[in-house]
């Protein structure tokens, strides 16, 4: 089973280093799905990503909190917008731009809503930190 967990971790992983370059694919959901399924399957895979200097801090501040980092949500908004805005300019018919209008609202419903965190890595102390609070 194992061997499972670290392929769905593999997977999406993948998915969302897809997602550093397209605007469609999210990253840090598929980096967070990454973290469990490595959990299930690999400690070492799994500290090496919670621990990433890049994908490490949105990971730890969705654990911690349910955060999503401003930047974060910004660059979701405008990828959104910007999807909306191209299936409209590609003329799709007025029932798919309902269905995207209608997800896509829900989707930025949520994103907004969430707690707004920071991902800077100096906001984020790593359990071998000398400064963690006892």
């Amino acid at each position: 089973m194992r061997i499972l967990w670290a392929i769905a971790g593999i997977l999406s992983l993948a998915f969302g280093t897809i997602g550093i370059i397209l605007p469609l694919v999210p990253t840090v959901p598929f980096m967070i799905l990454a973290a469990f399924f490595f959990a299930q399957s690999s400690p070492q895979l799994h500290d090496w990503l919670v621990n990433h200097r890049v994908f490490g801090p949105s990971i730890q501040e969705w654990r911690r909190s349910g955060a999503i980092g401003l930047r974060g949500k910004q660059m979701a908004t405008i990828s959104i917008v910007l999807v909306f805005a191209l299936s409209l300019g590609l003329g799709f018919r007025l029932l798919i731009l309902v269905i995207q209008a209608v997800t896509l609202t829900f989707v930025l419903i949520f994103i907004w809503t969430r707690p707004t965190g920071s991902t800077s890595e100096s906001d984020i102390r790593h359990p071998d930190h000398p400064d963690r609070d006892s």
